[in-house]
């Protein structure tokens, strides 16, 4: 594999660009996981950067769980606050609002987004990213410039588009929830689709190969959470399934050392689920082992409760990321414990995610269709998987044209 270096990276060696923000106010979003090969963060970096080049690091913006990924949960807010390390004002893009004000636009002339992403739709960094390219568009004298990041996954696509009328902040617009690709690729896209005026510039990466699942992660960097409960590869391979989980009364492991890649619960009993998903799910079970495990979560569902369950495993000779579905492992997942508890309360109630209406998986898988299929005695998981294969076939056709890579 040739030299493979981040965005960042790539940014810090761009003399001709950074000589051109001599005199500008510039910002930078990043969290935990925006570092450099060495893992000096972002933030080091560009205030480094900007006393040598003249141009000055005005502020820090940080997306859900906080600049410093402190926030373990779902609508649990960051405030603004000065860090103390730099002295910066850093403002919170999801607290008292998730949009930027006329205070933060003040802030910068140039906005520098270093997030490291996942690859799926309810990853709230992208609908971060997405609002602050449809917030700036009517200013001709703000840039964005994204400084791109691998998609750990690479070029894996997976589950349903998510239905026109179901937008959300875990559902920025119709796409499928796992989407392949980069941040920078999909704000090219995304500023394509929706036809925004905005000063839209991109750092690509250098030596990044998404096809070989291998390199999508390269073994030359350390995996540096982005989020609490996204501790390793793990869990980011499983994740476009295991997401689903949170709109459920299915434990996703929160309140565990490996959260978002086991699931359980106490009344399930899970040798009848795996042996219905054998019979009649084979093909949801490709690509990695379910281990039957219990744990006891500290917090969250089931907290200080023995529970039974599976860790889904995705590592060594266990994984394949060719047959791997995450999606349609969960789907089928539910499906089993729905036919083998049908009196089983499966879904929990709103809100979610500042949805107070819908039943959280609806928002989380956008729209009823998933829910209904789970629920239906006549419809297959032959049938689910057809139409999950019919929206990432186009979906891969529509986007193809902003690969990078």
């Amino acid at each position: 594999m040739d030299e493979f270096l981040f965005g960042l990276e790539v940014f810090a060696k761009n003399i001709k660009l950074l000589k051109s923000l001599k005199g500008q106010r510039v910002a930078l979003l990043g969290h935990p996981a925006s570092v450099n090969e060495s893992l000096i963060s972002s933030a080091v970096i560009v205030q480094e950067l900007a006393d040598n080049y003249g141009f000055t690091l005005n502020a820090l913006f940080g997306p859900q769980h906080g600049f410093y990924g402190e926030k373990q949960d779902n609508m649990v807010e960051s405030d603004d606050f000065t860090d103390s390390s730099t002295g910066l004002m850093t403002f919170s893009l999801y607290g008292k609002t998730r949009r930027l004000t006329p205070k933060m636009i003040e802030s910068f002339d140039t906005i520098l987004i270093d997030l490291q992403d996942v690859g799926v739709r309810v990853y709230t960094f992208l609908t971060t990213l997405c609002y602050l390219l449809e917030d700036l568009s009517d200013y001709k004298n703000k840039t964005i410039i994204v400084l791109d990041r691998p998609n750990p996954t690479g070029r894996a696509v997976d589950g349903l588009t998510l239905q026109e009328g179901w937008e959300s902040f875990v559902g920025i617009t119709s796409i499928p929830m796992q989407h392949g690709l980069t941040l920078a690729e999909f704000a090219m896209w995304y500023k394509n689709e929706k036809k925004l005026e905005v000063n839209l510039s991109i750092i690509p990466m250098k030596g990044y190969i998404p096809e070989n699942i291998t390199d999508a992660w390269p073994d030359s960097r350390v995996w540096v959470q982005p989020s609490p409960n996204m501790p390793g590869l793990y869990t980011v391979r499983p994740y476009a399934g295991t997401v689903i989980l949170e709109g459920t009364t299915i434990s996703e492991a929160r309140g565990t050392t490996r959260p978002l890649s086991m699931l359980g619960h106490p009344d399930v009993e899970w040798e009848s689920v795996l042996t219905w998903l054998k019979e009649k799910a084979p093909e949801a079970i490709q690509g990695c082992l379910l281990r039957k495990v219990f744990f006891q979560p500290t917090f969250h569902k089931f907290a200080n409760r023995l529970t039974p369950g599976f860790e889904i495993i995705t590592e060594g000779r266990f994984y394949n990321s060719l047959t791997f579905k995450p999606y349609l492992l969960i789907a089928s997942i539910l499906k089993a414990i729905r036919q083998n508890h049908p009196k089983l309360k499966l879904w929990t109630d709103p809100p979610y995610e500042y949805e107070y209406q819908n039943k959280p998986v609806d928002v989380i898988t956008g729209g009823k269709f998933f829910r209904e299929w789970v629920e239906s005695e006549n419809s297959s998981v032959k049938e689910l998987d057809l139409k999950i294969k019919n929206d990432t076939n186009l979906w891969k056709k529509k986007t193809k044209e902003y690969y990078l890579y």
